[in-house]
């Protein structure tokens, strides 16, 4: 994995970069622009407020937070929030992480992509595995934003127009760096019985992800399970959401030009009526394609953009289409290509028009495996108690963690981010979209609970 890494951090300028904080966990990352308020004089901590405490019956797991860190993290995960940045430009985020790991003794390795990192702890702060033939724990965090801008009314608020940690990348970030910082204290300490390794990765917001472009850089040589979170707002803070099997679905980009030579509105008769073959296609195609794959798989082609036209008196001579097609089943995802591209060709043929496909493929479903799901929920259980688990059902949504899944196994929960008090749900990929900055911590026990676990396998 060394040679497809680079060991220098990326170039940013001077005063965006977070300030290193000290190796005690009092000190806070610097990064704030003067004109906005620093995100630790903020006067409350939510993520710092304390939430019920673990189950009683289970032993108790060596990697408590303590309240330093706690605040730390919040106003970690806070600046990350106020500079956002799109896939595979995470240049500051990746020099934070890398400049706060690096101060709790450890030697994170920029990917050679030039933005993510990772990061092996070993027992005692080692340089190498005390058994190199002993797998790795992998923990992995999205690190990259969205391109729309930030509508709440919040000081740590984006200062970056039209963009936004509006899908809890920030958080997840956030929470991987905590289990960091917490497990390079129990190796110091000799309480750290196993190798865990850190993967922040960039650009999985881009299809088909950034996933398959790190995977290339070696990140899971070494490594025989791999654990991941993903924000979720319907789910209470405090809580994980866990199934066995696929917990999202394939997701995929479907472009369609049609093409005719176009005309006068008065004479639709000697021309193609490129705006009609456009919503005919619009609807007709969805439509083939749920009588042609069982009901089952959950496919679903869905248009988010058709554009045809200038004049009302014009027959226009292109029309786009652009959707996703989302796939609950693996293999009625193998198929869907040949699927769409046959249904296009025939509502097209029928209205005259020539079309033009471009079909992108995106990422495939996340199948939890069962070992994994069930050392999520143990871990879970042993922090906070097993009320502390929920079963969740299988989304649409779409997440590259999926391709670390075709090599290792390994599962993802969903990590509750919904304030108690809130009656209406911040929904992922929304411009007010927020978490409940617990969530953070709850995110810190579960991983280093996850790896202490995992070493008694």
């Amino acid at each position: 994995m060394n040679e497809l890494l680079s060991s220098h951090t990326p170039e940013v300028d001077a005063p965006d970069t977070p300030a290193a904080a000290a190796p005690d966990h009092s000190r806070t990352p610097q990064a704030a622009p003067p004109e906005r308020p620093h995100p630790s004089d903020a006067p409350q901590f939510p993520g710092a407020e304390r939430l019920p405490a673990g189950n009683p019956e289970m032993p108790e797991l060596p990697g408590a937070l303590p309240e330093s860190l706690r605040r730390e993290l919040v106003a970690f995960r806070r600046d990350l929030h106020m500079h956002p940045e799109l896939g595979n430009q995470e240049f500051r985020t990746t020099s934070a992480l890398k400049a706060r790991l690096e101060q709790a003794g450890l030697a994170p390795q920029v990917l050679s992509l030039g933005t993510g990192l990772v990061c092996d702890i070993h027992p005692g702060l080692a340089s190498e595995p005390p058994s190199p033939d002993r797998p790795m724990l992998a923990l992995r965090a999205d690190i990259d934003a969205l391109p729309i801008p930030d509508t709440k009314d919040v000081g740590y608020r984006s200062t970056v127009p039209d963009r936004a940690h509006a899908c809890g990348h920030d958080v997840h970030t956030t929470a991987v760096l905590g289990t960091g910082l917490v497990l390079a204290d129990l190796a110091r300490a000799g309480a750290l019985p196993c190798s865990v390794r850190l993967l922040f990765q960039p650009a999985e917001e881009l299809l088909p992800g950034g996933a398959p472009d790190v995977l290339e850089c070696g990140v899971l040589d070494g490594v025989g399970r791999i654990l991941a979170v993903h924000c979720d707002p319907r789910v209470e803070v405090g809580q994980i959401g866990l199934r066995s099997g696929a917990i999202t679905s394939a997701a995929d980009r479907v472009e369609v030009a049609l093409m005719g030579p176009g005309g006068h509105t008065a004479r639709p008769h000697l021309t193609t009526d490129l705006v009609t073959a456009a919503a005919k296609l619009a609807t007709d195609v969805p439509a083939l394609l749920a009588r042609r794959v069982d009901a089952r798989a959950g496919l679903a082609l869905t248009w988010g953009r058709i554009a045809s036209g200038h004049a009302c008196n014009v027959i226009p001579q292109r029309a786009d289409l652009s959707g996703t097609l989302r796939c609950l089943d693996l293999d009625s995802w193998r198929t869907a290509p040949d699927l769409v591209h046959a249904a296009v060709d025939e509502v097209a043929a029928l209205h005259g028009a020539k079309p033009e496909l471009t079909y992108v493929r995106g990422v495939p479903p996340v199948v939890n495996e069962p070992g994994a799901t069930q050392l999520l929920q143990r871990a879970m259980a042993a922090r906070r108690g097993a009320e502390a688990v929920v079963g969740t059902e299988q989304s649409l949504g779409g997440e590259d963690f999926s391709w670390y899944l075709e090599h290792v196994p390994g599962a993802m929960a969903r990590l509750g981010v919904r304030r108690p008090e809130e009656h209406r749900t911040r929904d992922l990929h929304q411009g007010d979209f927020d978490a409940d900055e617990r969530a953070v911590t709850v995110g810190v026990e579960l991983f280093t609970a996850a790896a202490l676990l995992d070493a008694a396998r």
